[in-house]
Parts: C-alpha cells; sequence; structure tokens
C-alpha cells in the first residue's frame, strides 16, 4: 500500500514502524486519546519479535496532524487463516480517532491493504468500526474496578465467600517474588505452560513473553506464588494509564488447594497499589465461563466488549474460538500431552492464533 488512501480531506497511509520518530509521534497519540496498551507500537513490536508475525499499521493525518491510528498484526497461519488483527494476541486494539469518520477512512483503508496482502479477515478488538461490518457485544466481557485504599480495604472489597478464599491462601506457607529477570521468567513460563496444556490449549512461544517484558520495560512484569521454593502460580501483568492487567497467568494443578491463583490476584493489587495504581484491569472473559463467573464471584461487574470483523467477498471468517464444538476433540486430545511434547509443538500452533 504505496499510495496514500484519501477520504475526503482524510489521507490514510502505512505508519513506518522502522521510524522512531514515528513510533514516538503514535505512542504520544495513544496517550493522549486514552488508548489501551494494546494500541501502544511497542506491543505491535513486541508480538513480531515474539511470534514473528509482521507489524503494520494505518495512520489517519489531516492538514499534518494525527487524526488515527489503526494498529495491526499480520497474523499468518497454515492452520487458521491469514488475518489482519487489530491487534495480535490482545484482548483490545480497533481504530483510535479523533471522530467516527477518520475510523471509517481507517476500516477501508484496512480492507484495501488486506486484499493486497491476501488475508482473508480483518479483526477489531474494540473500536468504532464501519455499519457494514460483522459485529458482536455478546462474545467477551472485561471486568475492573478501582483498587481499594489499604490492605483491608481491599479484602473487604472482595465478596464474603472469594475473601474467605483469600484469607485460606494467605494462611498458607507461600512466598511472593516480583520482577523480570531470567528466574522470574522461566517460573512464569513453567507454570502458565502447564496451566494452559491443562486447559487444552497450545502455549505461545515463550520469546512472546519475553519481547513483552523487553518492550515495556517498566510497564511489565512478573509475580509468582512460590511454596517451599517451587512456583506454583505466575501471572505476567501490563500497567498503563494507572491500571494493571493481570494478563498471562496461570497455576499448576497444587494451585486450587493452596487457594495459589487468589494469593496471586490480591498480592498484585496490593503490589499495584504500591506503584501508584488505582484500578485493576481484570481483563476479558468468554461471557459464562469459568473465569467470567471467577471475576464475578470477586466483586468485579462485567462489561460487554464489542468486537467487529470484516471478510473479503468468497472467503469464509477465520476461526480461532477455542469454545467452537469443532475443537472440542482437538482440546481434549491436547490435556493429554505429555507436557514437554505439549511445550516442544504448541508454539509452532499458538503462534498462528493471534
Amino acid at each position: 500500500m504505496n499510495a496514500p488512501l484519501k477520504h475526503t480531506s482524510i489521507c490514510v497511509t502505512l505508519a513506518d514502524l522502522r521510524d522512531p520518530g514515528e513510533v514516538a509521534r503514535l505512542e504520544g497519540f495513544v496517550a493522549e486519546q486514552g488508548g489501551t496498551a494494546f494500541h501502544r507500537p511497542a506491543w505491535l513490536a513486541a508480538i513480531e519479535r515474539g511470534t514473528g508475525q509482521q507489524a503494520l499499521g494505518l495512520v489517519a493525518t489531516r492538514g499534518g496532524d494525527l487524526a488515527g491510528w489503526l494498529p495491526l498484526s499480520d497474523i499468518h497461519s497454515p492452520f487458521f487463516g491469514r488475518a489482519l488483527v487489530s491487534s495480535g494476541f490482545a484482548v483490545g486494539g480497533g481504530p483510535l480517532a479523533v471522530s467516527e469518520g477518520d475510523s471509517e477512512a481507517l476500516c477501508r483503508a484496512a480492507e484495501e491493504l488486506a486484499l493486497r496482502r491476501g488475508a482473508g479477515t480483518i479483526e477489531l478488538r474494540g473500536g468504532q468500526a464501519p455499519h457494514d461490518w460483522a459485529a458482536t457485544a455478546t462474545a467477551h466481557c472485561n471486568f475492573s474496578r478501582d483498587l481499594a485504599a489499604d490492605d483491608e480495604a481491599e479484602l473487604l472489597a472482595i465478596p464474603r465467600k472469594a475473601r474467605a478464599e483469600v484469607r485460606k491462601g494467605l494462611r498458607n506457607d507461600l512466598d511472593i517474588a516480583i520482577g523480570g529477570g531470567p528466574d522470574d521468567r522461566a517460573a512464569h513460563y513453567a507454570v502458565y505452560s502447564e496451566s494452559v496444556r491443562n486447559l487444552g490449549t497450545p502455549v505461545f512461544p515463550r520469546a512472546l513473553f519475553d519481547a513483552v517484558l523487553d518492550g515495556f520495560g517498566a510497564d511489565a512484569d512478573i509475580l509468582t506464588v512460590r511454596r517451599q521454593g517451587e512456583p506454583v502460580a505466575s501471572v505476567l501483568s501490563l500497567y498503563h494509564a494507572g491500571a494493571v492487567m493481570p494478563y498471562w497467568g496461570g497455576g499448576r494443578f497444587i494451585a486450587r488447594d493452596l487457594r495459589a491463583n487468589e494469593v496471586m490476584y490480591y498480592e498484585l493489587m496490593r503490589h499495584a497499589r504500591t506503584r501508584g495504581c488505582t484500578r485493576f484491569d481484570f481483563g476479558r472473559s468468554k461471557t459464562n465461563s469459568g473465569p467470567y463467573f471467577f471475576k464475578k464471584n470477586w466483586g468485579f461487574e462485567p462489561e460487554p466488549l464489542t468486537y467487529s470483523s470484516w471478510t473479503a467477498p468468497g472467503v469464509a471468517a477465520r476461526n480461532i474460538d477455542p469454545t467452537d464444538e469443532g475443537y472440542s476433540r482437538g482440546i481434549e486430545l491436547w490435556k493429554r500431552l505429555p507436557l514437554p511434547l505439549a511445550n516442544a509443538i504448541g508454539p509452532f500452533v499458538a503462534r498462528g492464533l493471534g
């Protein structure tokens, strides 16, 4: 897409994400417009480094001034086809624009870009999409609330039954470590890879987690819960605009008896407050799933998320929904794989999910 797409007074072009000046300009626009961590060029760059999926982006300008930004990952997979995703491996994204017209101009340019690159689908995880695109607001919900003023108030903000589980976990012999060094990363990947295998899901490449930690610097870290030195639960979190988001987390089977996951999230709330955060973003969950009800039981209210998509004429829409009946047999098989085998082949599958 070398020539700009002109839409009345709007000019849409490909962003030059290799230009530090362009990246800084876009990072500033994301902050000014109240975008998410997934709108940041730093996120796209980390996805590209960690998975090999190309970072792209469209910018809308008017009179030389930025009017809109659409971050995109070109997700290419032999298993799931090709799609332009805003944003890849994220739960948020979509066009970030000054006006609805700017959003539409970005989306129309994305249609042209998708056709040129042989991508049959465009997926927007949030943001304003054209009215003729498919949209759903029932598949996923987000959960967030303000952090309390102190530790005891934080406990009291958790409903009684869930609070009792947290207190049980706090009485166990559990240690908390927070950081982003080699030991933190190794512990997190060991726990996370086992956790997703137990759910029947291929694990992402470890390089993805490393790239996000390296790219976000102080805006990301890992909190790990250990028992007698062994990691039992761990979460990689993002920090953005005064909020903490536990993003990639999980626990081993023993974590349930130890209430280690409950302790993990409570300790993350405490840690985030010391960093100056004022909000806890518990992230996205599939509507009426186990994690959905877990978060509701912690006193978080579901907020429906609107996702939109465009599919090229004559092309079947990409389907990466793990709850789809067609994947059920594969999920059950994956749960039974030896962990070393799941970790060896999982990243080759998962890097195409995006």
